[in-house]
């Protein structure tokens, strides 16, 4: 059977990582497996941002020649995760009435009141920005909610509540660069949260609601997903290098010294286990009550049955959960990377999954140009109602 390559790379603000997936030409049949990874200490880049598009594609030649290696496979193009502090999602509703006369809803209806949406967001969400996901959350007929789309139904009216996510357009501009630099396409850009989700969630817990909290090197995001779509995305720029930095100066230690405490067991380490834990819980506080904030934000305090699930480099230890349990009143628990298929490359650290669920974004359901299309100057979408790929789209009401 003919298989298909995909490949995922994501830029983080500490290691660029790059992993490769093969799957069977017949989707659903068999699930990707990993056949390649590359990596490099991250160069040129700050809380998620390349600030030096030049020396982040030295980095990015880096891992993906070492991706190469491992996979026996030229990379040429991938997909690629867009992050950083400046990642926010804003939601939207527009009513459209079509007057006393009752129509059937056509495609066109919908993707007239989805544009809507976008034209209705203030001014402040949008300026200097890019939309690059449009995630319909739900629709109305005659002021009444349905399930699922309302293609085809009799309606007066029709009301669309609209998720978007947007990137600073400079941010997303710097990554185009370095693709560049590197000699890479973009396929196309996801945000960093749902392409971990992709890696991390079960469609249960989607569906029930739950929160996914990253914690990078320098940046920290937490996401919301309900009925099976993100609802909120937002990052801070908070990661587990300031808790290194922090060790450092409570102990005043080098940062190789201070990375090493914070990864190491407590009780081997010549220091006392008191003042680390007082050290590392203070800056995990700043987070949890990131946490909070994004939940206060959009009414979810206590209120995700699937509780929220912790992951990435500066998700070790126990001290998160604990905190977070306290602090939210929520399940909370880490989690790593779900490989659905058999895999010629073994991945245990969960700060892979970004990349992962790049790769399988693009495997199951190949970009459909979406934001490369806009920076490129061919419009944002070409069709409101869809999402960046066919994969993402299966998800949506």
């Amino acid at each position: 059977m003919a298989q298909k390559i995909s490949v995922g790379i994501d830029m983080g603000s500490t290691v660029i990582k790059v992993i490769v997936v093969e799957s069977p030409k017949e989707n659903g049949k068999h699930k990707p497996k990993v056949i390649g990874v590359g990596y490099a200490h991250s160069e040129g880049m700050r809380h998620g941002y390349i600030v030096n598009p030049e020396e982040t594609a030295k980095s990015l030649r880096q891992a993906v020649s070492q991706a190469q290696k491992t996979s026996g496979y030229r990379i040429e193009k991938g997909f690629f995760a867009v992050g950083g502090a400046g990642l926010e999602g804003v939601t939207e509703s527009v009513l459209i009435s079509f007057g006393e006369k009752e129509i059937t809803v056509s495609q066109n209806d919908i993707d007239q009141a989805l544009e809507e949406c976008q034209n209705e967001l203030p001014a402040s969400n949008t300026r200097n920005r890019e939309i690059i996901h449009s995630i319909p959350l739900s629709f109305k007929i005659d002021g009444k909610a349905i399930y699922g789309k309302p293609q085809g139904m009799v309606a007066s009216s029709l009301e669309v509540k609209t998720f978007f996510v947007t990137a600073l357009s400079q941010h997303l501009s710097s990554i185009l660069a370095t693709a560049r630099h590197a000699g890479l396409e973009i396929e196309d850009i996801v945000a960093s949260p749902i392409a971990a989700s992709v890696a991390l969630l079960s469609k249960s817990q989607q569906i029930a609601g739950c929160g996914l909290l990253i914690i990078g090197g320098e940046t920290s995001s937490f996401s919301i997903f309900e009925n099976g779509v993100p609802i909120a995305v937002d990052v801070t720029p908070i990661g587990s290098r300031d808790i290194t930095n922090d060790i450092a100066l409570g102990f005043k230690v080098s940062l190789e010294e201070a990375e090493r405490i914070k990864i190491s067991r407590l009780e081997s380490l010549p220091y006392p286990r008191r003042k680390i834990e007082e050290v590392v819980k203070a800056r995990l506080e700043d987070v949890c009550d990131f946490v909070s904030s994004v939940l206060k934000k959009n009414g979810r305090q206590g209120l995700l049955p699937a509780g929220i699930l912790v992951t990435g480099g500066g998700a070790q230890g126990h001290y998160i959960e604990e905190l977070a349990k306290e602090k939210l009143k929520l399940p909370v628990k880490r989690i790593g990377i779900k490989f659905d298929g058999e895999s010629k490359v073994a991945l245990s650290d969960s700060t892979w999954s970004i990349a992962y669920g790049l790769a399988i974004i693009g495997a199951e359901g190949r970009g459909d140009g979406g934001i490369i299309d806009s920076l490129r100057g061919g419009g944002m979408f070409s069709s409101l109602a869809r999402s960046i790929s066919r994969f993402f789209r299966k998800i949506l009401p």
